[in-house]
C-alpha cells in the first residue's frame, strides 16, 4: 500500500471514531447553518481538525483544501507543495444530524492537479473504499469493479437533488423525469462521496450531480476510474473538480447517461 494512502486511511479512521462517538447522542450536537440547507456541526470541525493533524504529522509541506477551513498552503514552497489533500470530514451532515446513517469521510490527494490517492470511509458500516492511481480500487482490501450492465434501461442510478441554489431546478427536474422513465430506478441518499464509491463498487451503475465542491467528488472520482469506470463533466471532459458538475458510471451506462443529460447542458451549467 502506498504510504500516502496509508496515512489517509489512518486519518479517516480517527475521524470516523470521533463521528461514531458523537452519533450516540445527536441531541447534544451544536448545529449552525452556513447557508440555506447547508449545515455544519462541531463534529464536522473536530473531524476535519483530526484529519488535518494526522496528515500534517507526516506531510507538513503538503497543501490542504478542506470543506470547513478552506485552502491552506504547506509549510514550505518546495516540491512538496505540488501535493494537495482534498478533504470532506463529514459528507452528509444533514443526514448525520437527523440520525440517517448515510454519511462518510472523504480524503483525496492530488499531485500537480492529478488525483493520485483516495479514501472514502463509511463509519456506520465500517466500509473503507480506497484507490491509488494505477493500482485499482478496493473495498476493505477486496478489489472492486464497476458493474457490467450495458443498458441504461436496466441501470440503477444515483443523483443529488438541488438543495442550496434553486434557480435552475426546472432543468434538473426535466433531466430527472427523463432518466426516471429510462432507467431501472434513481436513488438520492444524500452523500455524493458514498454515491460515487457505490458506482465504483457496482452498487450503482451511474451517477450525476451539479454544483458540487471538489471535496465532494475528488476521492469518489478516482475510485470510479480505478474500478474501470468513466467520469467527466457535462462536456465529456475531465474538468469536473472545477465546474462542480459530474457524470460517472460504468463505460456503457456512462455514455448513455451523458448523452441523455447533454441536451440540457446549457441550463445545468448556469446552475
Amino acid at each position: 500500500m502506498h504510504p500516502m494512502l496509508n496515512t489517509a486511511i489512518k486519518a479517516a479512521r480517527r475521524a470516523g471514531s470521533l463521528i461514531n462517538r458523537a452519533s450516540l447522542d445527536i441531541s447534544q450536537i451544536k448545529v449552525s447553518a452556513k447557508q440555506q440547507n447547508d449545515f455544519v456541526t462541531e463534529v464536522d470541525r473536530a473531524a476535519e481538525a483530526t484529519i488535518i493533524e494526522t496528515l500534517r504529522e507526516v506531510y507538513p509541506s503538503h497543501a490542504i483544501l478542506a470543506e470547513e477551513s478552506g485552502d491552506s498552503p504547506g509549510a514550505s514552497h518546495g516540491a512538496d507543495s505540488e501535493f494537495q489533500w482534498i478533504i470532506d470530514p463529514l459528507d452528509g451532515t444533514t443526514n448525520f444530524i437527523h440520525g440517517f446513517p448515510q454519511y462518510a469521510i472523504s480524503i483525496a490527494l492530488a499531485h500537480k492537479g492529478v488525483l493520485t490517492q483516495a479514501v472514502i470511509f463509511d463509519p456506520n458500516r465500517n466500509e473503507l473504499f480506497t484507490a491509488s492511481k494505477g493500482g485499482g480500487a478496493f473495498l476493505n482490501d477486496k478489489r472492486i469493479r464497476v458493474s457490467n450492465r450495458a443498458k441504461i434501461d436496466d441501470a440503477l442510478l444515483g443523483t443529488g437533488f438541488p438543495y442550496r441554489i434553486f434557480d435552475h431546478v426546472d432543468a434538473y427536474l426535466t433531466i430527472f423525469k427523463d432518466l426516471t422513465r429510462r432507467s431501472a430506478g434513481i436513488r438520492r441518499p444524500g452523500a455524493a462521496s458514498l454515491d460515487l464509491a457505490y458506482v465504483a463498487a457496482g452498487r450503482l451503475d451511474g451517477f450525476w450531480e451539479f454544483g458540487l465542491a471538489p471535496w465532494d467528488m475528488a476521492a469518489g472520482a478516482l475510485l470510479i476510474i480505478e474500478a474501470g469506470g468513466l467520469v467527466s463533466d457535462l462536456a465529456g471532459e475531465s474538468d469536473y473538480l472545477n465546474t462542480g458538475n459530474i457524470v460517472g458510471g460504468n463505460p456503457k451506462v456512462f455514455n448513455q447517461l451523458l448523452q441523455t443529460i447533454q441536451p440540457y447542458r446549457t441550463a445545468a451549467l448556469s446552475a
